[in-house]
């Protein structure tokens, strides 16, 4: 009897949960990922995007490559154009669109989270891409269809299609013997891991350091607006209210190496700067060792006698022999004229009454005080004239004055961070392409400045235009509260390096 009491009552809950269910549905949140985005221009709905839609979407992007690939290579048909080069381009669409949005964001807007996520996909997608091209049916269709590429009317994009896919397939280990294929899947893996890890160490390193300034006295010769950016800074932590704060950021070390008069801050900052991940718990030395092992027993496997000859096949210079000609080029002439800069910096060192041998935290302060001696230039004037608004306006304007194409703002679009810019650029009126431009330094941000893209510019089976959403990343000065954010020269060339990328 009691039993049955307790049968009816667990019953009986069960049937009330079933109720509730019913009159209350759960809602099972939909991956972004997994559906059409209808946000404007197909943006990546970032709003909509959590962690914890990344792994779902990854592993279901390459089973469906993986069907993709199957078909392709089941194919009954002699291969062609038509049913081996086209579909394999069009294939893994749903891997790249996850691929696109996550890799971006974690090296714009990194985490924990996210850095967890990496570590674990990372391995796979490195096995799935050798699954790839290491899969002999597949290879067979390319080669048959490459071999036969002079024959087949092919209009200029195709054959360029064609010759890049296998060489791809080539340099990606189609070739490779099947007794090494084990140990080539093993390195690449590896790889994927290690460079991951190395990213990840550098970027901790940079956020953990911190230069802290407790008297505004020791920051004697520098600008006002960096002394003001690091006041910011200090204000941003209740630990360093009040205090002047300096990170290894580009926009933060520069003028205090450029400017400050305080010989000791200035080697302290050089020294935290060139000697990040070379110990303690972010370090990348071992790290640094392997991947160089492992890049060179790669490329042998591939039958190339080192990472260097594997990776200059594939661009201008070719060979490394070529590449060190050219640096020795430079070289020599530059060491000249760098013994002759340094030999003048010894004498204003001597002048000023210092008993002291120019270091490298001494170079960029010196060379500094000689430009302003010799040519009455103050590249903190200069600085003046580039506010980031200033410099953002004149790119566009050469962009417009080059190629007739204008840079609209519309901050309605989808962003991924609250600093991000977004941009429609248009041709004759007609929107050809959507721009992000990140300027500002931040924790979750790796250093540098790059363009990247969350989609790349495509025509649809059926011919259809697909615009690019390109991303400018750069790690300038923020503005304060009481100044524009002010660009060095150096920056500004940067600025225009990087965009020219796009």
């Amino acid at each position: 009897m009691k039993n049955t009491m307790t049968l009816i009552a667990l019953i009986s809950i069960v049937l009330f949960s079933a109720c509730k269910k019913k009159e209350q549905p759960a809602v099972v949140e939909e991956n972004p990922f997994l559906v059409e985005w209808t946000t404007p221009y197909g943006i990546p709905p970032f709003d909509k995007i959590k962690n914890e839609h990344y792994l779902p979407a990854f592993e279901e992007g390459m089973k469906q490559q993986v069907a993709e690939i199957d078909a392709i290579c089941n194919n009954s048909e002699a291969p062609t154009f038509a049913n081996t080069i086209e579909p394999l381009e069009y294939s893994g669409a749903l891997l790249m669109k996850v691929s696109s949005v996550f890799f971006n964001l974690t090296e714009a807007v990194n985490s924990p989270e996210l850095e967890k996520i990496a570590e674990e996909i990372s391995p796979k997608l490195s096995k799935h891409g050798d699954d790839i091209s290491l899969n002999v049916k597949l290879f067979e269709r390319i080669k048959a269809v490459y071999n036969q590429k002079d024959s087949l009317g092919l209009d200029p994009v195709q054959l360029r299609l064609l010759e890049e896919t296998y060489k791809d397939f080539v340099r990606g280990g189609a070739n490779v013997p099947a007794e090494k294929q084990a140990r080539f899947r093993e390195i690449n893996e590896k790889l994927s891991s290690l460079t991951l890890k190395f990213g990840n160490n550098v970027l901790k390193a940079s956020n953990e350091y911190k230069l802290v300034v407790d008297d505004v006295k020791r920051l004697d010769g520098m600008p006002s607006n960096a002394i003001a950016a690091a006041l910011d800074l200090g204000n941003s932590d209740p630990k360093t209210k009040g205090k002047y704060v300096f990170t290894i950021q580009l926009p933060s070390w520069e003028p205090l190496l450029q400017y400050c008069n305080d010989r000791e801050l200035r080697k302290e900052m050089w020294t935290a700067l060139t000697t990040r991940c070379l110990s303690g718990p972010y370090d990348n030395t071992a790290i640094i060792n392997e991947i160089v092992n492992l890049r060179l027993e790669r490329a042998q496997i591939l039958g190339y006698k080192s990472h260097a000859d594997f990776t200059l096949e594939d661009c201008m210079a070719k060979t490394p022999v070529a590449v060190n000609d050219l640096l020795m080029k430079v070289w020599k002439p530059a060491l000249v004229k760098a013994k002759k800069e340094v030999a003048e910096f010894q004498q204003v060192i001597k002048k000023e009454g210092g008993n002291f041998k120019l270091e490298p935290w001494d170079y960029r302060y010196y060379s500094e005080k000689v430009r302003k001696e010799k040519f009455a230039l103050n590249q903190d004037e200069v600085s003046q004239y580039f506010s980031l608004e200033n410099v953002k306006n004149g790119v566009f304007t050469v962009v417009n004055k080059l190629y007739g194409i204008t840079f609209e703002l519309n901050n309605n679009l989808p962003k991924y961070h609250k600093d991000v810019e977004v941009f429609e650029v248009k041709e004759n009126g007609n929107v050809i392409a959507i721009l992000y431009m990140d300027y500002y330094p931040r924790e979750s941000k790796r250093s540098g400045a790059w363009m990247t893209n969350f989609r790349e510019q495509y025509y649809t089976k059926d011919g259809k235009n697909v615009i690019p959403i390109v991303s400018l990343v750069l790690n300038s000065a923020k503005p304060t509260a009481d100044a524009p954010a002010l660009l060095s020269f150096d920056q500004v060339e940067t600025f225009y390096h990087v965009f020219g990328h796009g």
